[in-house]
């Protein structure tokens, strides 16, 4: 198996969708690809956009871990489709090499936490992913995006953009969201989880 990272972002294509609430996935993989001086090109197997790069620092001083960092070109819902394509393009174990990440309605907006396994929560497209890949336990980043206001429906909320006040800390948000997939990469999921949930 690659000792290389698989890091989806979860989101919708196309400019019509690139700053929705349920987009920030994709946000944060922007940022990333700063990060490690990469861009994005369709992948020529799977239905996705790719970047790859080495990304941050390992403990001792060497290089960080190679990393992939995968946008599916497709609907959110039909996400399992590409990333199990790269997972067998590129050999990764999904159980310890693949990190997602997604919106999540259930924390607060800018809230981040880093998740194991478990249920999909009515996250579509990470059902779709444990689907295609033929398991739950792999790694998520759950960026927070609270519930919607008022008797709003979630699926319209989720396809709104970050307003204003929201959108204010936003840069801040995917900042640290980018940090904790580095610390993710770099010193491993447990120790990563313990400093993303210390009491601050």
């Amino acid at each position: 198996m690659s000792e290389a990272w698989l890091v989806v972002g979860l989101g919708n294509p196309g400019t019509r969708y690139a700053r929705n609430r349920h987009n920030v996935g994709h946000m944060v993989l922007d940022v990333l690809a700063e990060r490690t001086g990469s861009r994005f090109s369709n992948h020529k197997k799977a239905r996705a956009r790719v970047a790859e790069g080495r990304l941050g620092m390992m403990p001792g001083g060497a290089p960080g871990p190679r990393v992939i960092l995968a946008e599916p070109s497709v609907l959110m819902n039909l996400s399992g489709g590409p990333v199990s394509g790269l997972v067998s393009y590129y050999g990764i174990d999904p159980t310890s090499r693949l990190l997602v990440i997604h919106d999540e309605l259930d924390l607060p907006a800018h809230e981040l936490r880093l998740k194991r396994g478990g249920g999909e929560g009515g996250h579509n497209g990470l059902r779709s992913i444990s689907k295609s890949v033929s398991t739950k336990d792999y790694a998520r980043l759950r960026v927070g995006i609270g519930r919607p206001p008022g008797r709003q429906d979630p699926s319209d909320f989720v396809l709104s953009d970050f307003p204003g006040r929201e959108r204010a800390d936003l840069g801040v948000t995917l900042e640290q969201a980018a940090d904790a997939v580095e610390q993710v990469v770099t010193l491993g999921f447990d120790d990563a989880q313990r400093h993303l949930h210390a009491p601050r």
